[in-house]
């Protein structure tokens, strides 16, 4: 019962700030995670793994709300979005494949320069400057591919790189954000796949699929999904800027203690 209730509170804070921060959950729900598993005792050798998986799961859920909300609104540009997911497809695959042949502490060690980078932009609000236009459909789907290989590497939507690549690219912030929580979907789509996949011939605790847990999967992705819509409403009432930098420094200690876990 006290791991369901961990599952449920991590899904509204995870839900709570992709509403209001606009920031994919997997940034919050990895480390986590990482530390529940790892104080119920699973596999040393596979608690990232699982973390990454389970979070690529909830992501896949969680996005069909995001993007169903950014559409009605006109804010995907499905053009880029029918180019790129090839490369978002096999990307994040082969990330997946990548990620089950790495230990538990290299994936660790990369998660956590993620954050700080992640945590950095937030920081010092870094927006690139808009300095050519959409590159196209072959180029596209190779930056899909290098987007999504390395979101299954930390268990994430993509947006933190997809959004300043599209801004980069002429795009307006409006429809960056749209169609980056669009390319969300197939990223945990086929993270998600990859995962359960490559971890079905590993040792694994019961109620797993692969690297999926499924208790922890069905407890994030329920309380997230009723929870993000009401951040979406607050954002309009709170500071945004400063919750921003609350939750960058909120990411600096979480990867300092998964980097700290190390030693």
């Amino acid at each position: 019962m006290s791991a369901w209730l961990l599952y449920l509170a991590l899904g509204v804070f995870a839900g709570g700030l992709a509403g209001l921060l606009g920031v994919g959950g997997g940034l919050v729900i990895v480390p986590m995670l990482t530390f529940i598993f790892t104080a119920r005792q699973m596999p040393a050798e596979h608690v990232l793994h699982l973390a990454l998986g389970t979070s690529m799961a909830s992501i896949m859920f969680t996005s069909i709300s995001s993007l169903r909300a950014h559409h009605l609104r006109g804010a995907v540009d499905w053009s880029v979005v029918r180019r790129i997911t090839p490369g978002i497809l096999i990307g994040t695959f082969c990330g997946t494949w990548v990620a089950a042949q790495l230990s538990t502490g290299f994936l660790k060690v990369f998660f956590v320069l993620f954050t700080y980078y992640v945590a950095a932009q937030m920081l010092l609000n870094i927006q690139p400057h808009p300095h050519r236009q959409l590159p196209g459909s072959v180029a596209l789907c190779g930056v899909g591919g290098m987007i999504g290989g390395v979101s299954s590497l930390v268990g994430i939507g993509g947006g933190s790189m997809s959004v300043p690549f599209l801004i980069w690219c002429n795009v307006a912030m409006y429809n960056a954000i749209g169609t980056s929580a669009a390319i969300g979907f197939p990223i945990a789509l086929a993270g998600t796949a990859g995962y359960a996949i490559n971890g079905l011939t590993a040792i694994l605790p019961a109620h797993t699929v692969g690297f999926v847990y499924l208790p922890a999967l069905l407890g994030i992705s329920a309380a997230s999904m009723l929870i993000a819509p009401l951040g979406a409403k607050l954002a309009h009432s709170l500071p945004i800027a400063r919750l921003k930098k609350i939750f960058a420094l909120l990411l600096i200690v979480m990867g300092t203690k998964m980097l700290l876990s190390l030693f």
